[in-house]
């Protein structure tokens, strides 16, 4: 059995919704579980991520899809303490070979998103992973998808604190998407 988790962290609930639409379409995929780990407060203890238990699973899935709002052009401090709290497995390569993936929610449509996914798409790269980016041309596709024409992956906009129905669709996409990539390299 393929596993693929989504670790993510959000502030309004946008970014959570984007990370059930994501599931929604991983779970979508026969022979594949989801691992759904929200990096919350309470893991984060002197601006530290403490959750070693998260840390731990996380060598045991075969992929990764990251998500956090975007704030002042990048991913939120919960999310980087997270990332910064990886820095043993790096020097390990426990991560290397796994399938990653990203997105991302801003309130502007030029809101610095891409540069969110860039982190995570570099972050993924330092951990020796697979990048798996959302194959959707932006504008050309038949249902609407990727609207923001992203490649390197999803980026969501919302105001009001509302997804826009057609950024779930793509996130669950990205979620077949991701699936769809381990069970074939794990094959």
């Amino acid at each position: 059995m393929v596993k693929v988790a989504i670790i993510f962290h959000s502030a309004s609930g946008t970014t959570k919704k984007l990370a059930e639409a994501v599931a929604s379409g991983i779970r979508s995929v026969s022979e594949v579980d989801v691992v759904f780990a929200e990096i919350v407060g309470t893991d984060i203890v002197d601006g530290r991520f403490k959750n070693l238990a998260l840390i731990e699973q996380l060598k045991n899935v075969d992929a990764m899809v990251f998500g956090s709002p975007t704030f002042m052009g990048c991913v939120s401090a919960q999310f980087k303490a997270f990332a910064d709290a990886t820095g043993d497995l790096w020097a390990e390569k426990a991560w290397s070979n796994k399938i990653a993936s990203g997105f991302t929610i801003g309130s502007n449509l030029s809101g610095d998103q891409l540069n969110t996914i860039q982190y995570m798409q570099i972050f993924a790269n330092q951990h020796g992973m697979l990048w798996a980016s959302l194959d959707i041309p932006g504008n050309c596709d038949a249902e609407g998808r990727n609207r923001l024409g992203a490649q390197s992956g999803l980026i969501a906009h919302s105001t009001d604190g509302e997804l826009n129905g057609i950024d779930v669709v793509t996130a669950k996409y990205l979620g077949q998407r991701v699936a769809n990539v381990a069970k074939r390299f794990a094959a």
